[in-house]
């Protein structure tokens, strides 16, 4: 029996840090530009801090200093899994002491109490994290299927001189160079 419960409580507290990695990760959500190897580009957008990154090795992050900036979605989504972190931490807590090698915790009547508060407590905080996470998938879906949504699609926009399109088209026509959308690999039977 004490196995049963030592096992559990490695596999909690290594789910805890686990949220606690995930809820600190700037990888959220990454977007890649890349047209050759020299002009790469990655985008990383996290709950707490964008990072962007070229081919050439810079790479910067700036944090979200205000939340009266950040979308309603990621402020959701910070706070469910602040809670789910906040629960992962005082069920790893109960689960120590509701064990029934530990001395602490009283009777065996209430640490069979404490490890079923454990249980509840890592449930709740599973459910937090997975609506967190649940939500924040479901607008990067929908972004990316909504076809009136343009800034995740387009590769490069045409700004002048300086862009990497211009500078590599062969557009010799009247006017300037126009995108007409996004290229047929971002139809409606695209896989995420």
């Amino acid at each position: 029996m004490s196995m049963a419960q030592i096992s559990a409580l490695v596999c909690g507290v290594g789910g805890f840090g686990a949220l606690v990695a995930a809820t600190t990760s700037n990888e959220w959500k990454v977007t890649t530009r890349a047209s050759s190897v020299i002009t790469a580009t990655w985008v990383y957008q996290g709950l707490w801090m964008n990072c962007a990154g070229n081919a050439l090795g810079s790479f910067h992050c700036r944090p979200h200093f205000t939340i009266f900036k950040v979308e309603g979605y990621i402020q959701a989504c910070r706070g469910l899994m602040i809670a789910a972190v906040s629960l992962g931490f005082f069920g790893s807590i109960f689960a120590l002491f509701g064990m029934k090698c530990t001395k602490v915790g009283g009777s065996e009547k209430a640490k069979a109490k404490l490890a079923c508060l454990a249980g509840i407590v890592f449930i709740l905080s599973g459910l937090c994290s997975m609506t967190g996470c649940s939500l924040y998938a479901n607008k990067i879906t929908t972004e990316f299927f909504d076809p009136l949504f343009m800034e995740q699609k387009m590769s490069y926009t045409y700004n002048g001189p300086t862009s990497v399109t211009s500078s590599r088209t062969k557009y010799h026509g009247e006017g300037d160079f126009k995108t007409t959308g996004p290229s047929k690999q971002f139809d409606k039977n695209a896989y995420v």
